[in-house]
């Protein structure tokens, strides 16, 4: 049977890039009982989102993450303008982007697919979706993620 615990010998990195403080507080918690040891940064916009991409500024210390987790409607720079440039440069151009967004409108999910999102997910009102969501996230993309040292 498969052990991510086993396969990994350090924390999956995540970088959420969220503006809403509710938002993250719930998405945190959620992400508490993930079996993988997981290190979540967070940032508010999508001009810090970059920043700490790319190790600029407050931010040069920062580790390169396993796994962005994304909110379309952010101050600065939307999601979608960040997607597109991560998407875009070879840096960073493999590391998944999951949209985790309040949008349900069909133009928000195809204009993220086509800047080539690796999944799109409507973010739930209810606790207990998401933490659905958590255990999807954990289950289907944390999974996936190996260990670099191997």
């Amino acid at each position: 049977m498969f052990s991510l615990a086993k396969k990994l010998s350090r924390s999956i990195h995540i970088l959420l890039a969220e503006d809403n403080l509710a938002d993250v507080t719930l998405i945190m918690e959620a992400f508490k009982s993930c079996r993988p040891p997981l290190q979540v940064a967070r940032v508010k916009d999508g001009d810090e989102a970059l920043l700490y991409l790319r190790g600029q500024g407050r931010y040069s210390q920062s580790r390169r993450p396993d796994l962005i987790l994304l909110d379309l409607n952010m101050p600065r720079k939307s999601g979608l303008e960040v997607l597109s440039e991560v998407k875009s440069d070879p840096k960073f151009q493999e590391i998944p982007v999951v949209v985790l967004s309040n949008s349900k409108m069909e133009t928000d999910v195809q204009k993220a697919y086509e800047s080539k999102a690796n999944f799109y997910i409507s973010k739930p009102s209810d606790l207990d979706e998401l933490f659905a969501v958590a255990k999807y996230v954990e289950d289907i993309w944390l999974k996936s993620i190996g260990n670099p040292d191997d």
